[in-house]
């Protein structure tokens, strides 16, 4: 019997913009018009003014490691990987998102907060993720 494969999301009306952007190497999240702040995961409503004036900007692909769990149990399709950094990154906008660290050791003394990181995408599926690598690692 074949390994499982890793999940891959299934894009919704709400989200196709988002994974539109990861497909052209774009990394896009949403802005308020109405009060000017910036949003993530995609929704249709501005969680801070409740205004449904949200546009789509591209991030410039930039953030910094703001926690992080190294996982050394396999989640399915993903034993081939073990041990992973499963992150929560800062884009410069403020906005937070849940990715995997690549190109980087999974060990503490490699994974100082704050790091300086950079976006990749990888195919999976009919998607492309947004994953974050250390901003000085290969390209």
């Amino acid at each position: 019997m074949p390994p499982p494969t890793k999940p891959a999301p299934v894009p919704t009306p709400e989200t196709l913009p988002f994974w539109e952007g990861c497909a052209a190497g774009e990394l896009r999240i949403q802005r308020c018009t109405s009060c000017g702040k910036h949003v993530f995961y995609p929704r249709p409503a501005c969680p801070f003014c409740y205004s449904t004036d949200l546009e789509w900007v591209v991030s410039d692909g930039t953030a910094t490691l703001h926690s992080y769990v190294i996982s050394h149990r396999a989640a399915p399709g993903f034993a081939e990987e073990v041990p992973y950094v499963i992150a929560i990154v800062e884009l410069p906008e403020g906005v937070r998102m849940m990715t995997n660290l690549v190109e980087v050791e999974a060990d503490p003394e490699k994974l100082p907060l704050d790091m300086a990181l950079r976006v990749v995408f990888e195919p999976r599926g009919d998607v492309h993720l947004p994953l974050f690598a250390p901003a000085g690692s290969a390209a």
